[in-house]
């Protein structure tokens, strides 16, 4: 039997397979991007692939406090398209 990664969502605190979370990713130069693979290098944040979650995400600002940077608007515009398609 193949072992399923667990990761916790930053928002909701919920342990869930690595596939049913989206991983945001701060690169050592403070560059902050959505890593889709879940392997690219430097900190990294999960959060549920919901609508709701990200939403209390951006009002909380958890994203911003969890990596230590300001996250810019277009990564929630892409977060917002991935979750949405």
């Amino acid at each position: 039997m193949k072992k399923i990664p667990l990761r916790q969502c930053v928002v909701t605190r919920e342990r869930l397979p690595k596939s049913e979370l989206i991983r945001v990713v701060k690169d050592n130069v403070g560059n902050v991007s959505v890593d889709l693979t879940g392997k690219a290098n430097g900190k990294g944040a999960y959060i549920t692939r919901n609508m709701e979650v990200l939403n209390k995400a951006i009002s909380s600002k958890i994203l911003d406090r969890t990596l230590e940077v300001t996250i810019p608007e277009a990564i929630y515009e892409e977060l917002k398209n991935i979750i949405n398609n």
